[in-house]
C-alpha cells in the first residue's frame, strides 16, 4: 500500500463525513443527539457495525 492510497482514503473520508453537516445541518445535529442518548451497549454494537460495514467494503472494493 502507498502512501497516496491512505492519503486518499483520509481525504474521501474527510468529504464524506462533511457531506452530511454541510447538506443537512439540522438532520445531522438531530442525528448526533440521538446517538448521545445510546447506553454504552448500544454505541460499542453501532460501533462494531460501521467498523463490519467498512471492513466488508473494503474487502469488496481491495479483494
Amino acid at each position: 500500500m502507498a502512501w497516496s492510497d491512505l492519503f486518499a482514503g483520509v481525504a474521501f473520508y474527510l468529504i464524506i463525513e462533511g457531506l452530511l453537516p454541510f447538506a443537512a445541518p439540522r438532520r445531522w445535529r438531530m442525528g448526533l443527539t440521538l446517538l448521545g442518548e445510546l447506553n454504552d451497549g448500544q454505541l460499542r454494537g453501532f460501533g462494531l457495525a460501521v467498523v463490519l460495514a467498512g471492513v466488508g467494503l473494503l474487502y469488496l472494493v481491495r479483494g
